[in-house]
């Protein structure tokens, strides 16, 4: 009786739920019946019931690229370096945000670091690409000042990786730090009080007490980010890269488009993304069991 009251209670909870589930099944569930193109020579005019099937065949030939492990490490290497600077930078950030007293000025400041996060990259890549250009960027030119030559930031193999890191820190840090800083609002004010008492200054209180009161937030934002080892981010890549960069800045996403959408090669397109959502797959759920042992946190 007690759970048909209940279940009348949460009725229209329920029904509020099934627009969601509905576009949830549509747009999320439907579309991986598609997955069937990696097993087969696909052609739009035959459709998947007429196609060829071809079993493992496209992952063979993704194996034999010449440039697929060119790519993986690519992926791996710009996913990792961005994992770190996404963890460090917002740290340092919401410390020394953490110690401003004006809470006018702390605001703005938060305001201001925020607010590159709702950009999207067709925007900020036109801005970079100006920003940093070789000629007349001015990033270019204020190195200028010190004698430094111009860098090709964007159309250097060697540069392009670390450009990619340091733009997309910049544009999502300021959203990492106000998670830090909601993590540091959770932290008992006696605990600084008492360390007054006993005479710590600053560095000591942020070693003792501030780092480690921020410390399970810190372990779960590293351990579910380890999820996203293979997303180096598409858009980002897209709106920035050029043929003289492929070398170290094609990554998965990219190779997916360029097979797929330019030289029409759908099975094999279709082939690399299920490869790489498989790979993903297991990084989650390896992820989600380390936030439940080190954070006590998770997901499914």
């Amino acid at each position: 009786m007690a759970g048909r009251k209940k279940w009348v209670r949460e009725l229209p909870l329920h029904i509020l739920m099934i627009p969601g589930v509905i576009a949830v099944f549509i747009f999320n569930y439907i579309p991986m019946f598609g997955i069937i193109m990696a097993f087969q020579k696909f052609v739009p005019a035959k459709g998947f019931f007429g196609s060829k099937w071809v079993g493992m065949d496209n992952f063979r030939y993704i194996f034999s690229m010449p440039n697929i492990w060119t790519v993986i490490r690519n992926t791996v290497f710009i996913a990792v370096m961005k994992i770190i600077a996404n963890l460090i930078v917002p740290i340092i950030f919401a410390l020394l945000l953490n110690e401003i007293r004006k809470e006018a000025f702390k605001r703005t400041i938060q305001t201001i670091i925020y607010f590159p996060h709702f950009l999207s990259w067709v925007i900020l890549g036109g801005i970079l690409i100006d920003v940093l250009s070789p000629t007349s960027g001015i990033v270019n030119e204020f190195l200028g000042l010190f004698g430094v030559k111009p860098v090709y930031f964007l159309g250097d193999a060697k540069w392009f990786p670390f450009t990619l890191v340091l733009t997309n820190t910049w544009k999502e840090f300021g959203y990492n730090t106000i998670v830090y800083l909601a993590a540091l609002t959770s932290i008992d004010p006696t605990l600084y009080e008492a360390a007054v008492v006993d005479g710590a200054g600053r560095l000591k209180q942020t070693w003792h007490i501030t780092l480690p009161g921020i410390l399970p937030i810190v372990t779960l934002m590293t351990v579910l980010s380890l999820g996203n080892v293979l997303n180096a981010g598409f858009d980002q890549v897209f709106n920035l890269y050029s043929p003289s960069v492929y070398s170290t800045g094609d990554i998965i996403d990219t190779l997916v488009y360029r097979i797929g959408m330019v030289e029409a090669q759908f099975s094999v397109s279709a082939a690399v993304g299920l490869f790489k959502s498989a790979i993903s797959f297991v990084l989650v759920v390896i992820s989600n069991k380390l936030a439940n042992k080190y954070a006590g946190y998770r997901v499914f």
